[in-house]
């Protein structure tokens, strides 16, 4: 398994936003908590999380970031 294949989108979860397979918490949520709390207090909150679901979305968010089309000002 890859880092990426820990997020899912789907449907059916959280209106197909991206989410930490298994759980419902969107990848947008866990950046948040992430910079608000830092990982090991992260990790306590949200037991069902794993280090390795942390990473997989700053890959996610860095992945998007790479895609993300920019267009210049005129």
């Amino acid at each position: 398994m890859t880092s990426l294949d820990r997020i899912v989108v789907d449907p059916e979860i959280r209106f197909g936003k991206p989410t930490v397979r298994g759980t419902r918490l969107t990848v947008g949520e866990v950046l948040g908590y992430l910079a608000d709390l830092g990982e090991s207090k992260l990790l306590k909150e949200f037991p069902q999380l794993a280090a390795e679901d942390i990473k997989a979305c700053l890959a996610y968010a860095a992945e998007r970031e790479r895609r993300s089309l920019v267009v210049p000002a005129t």
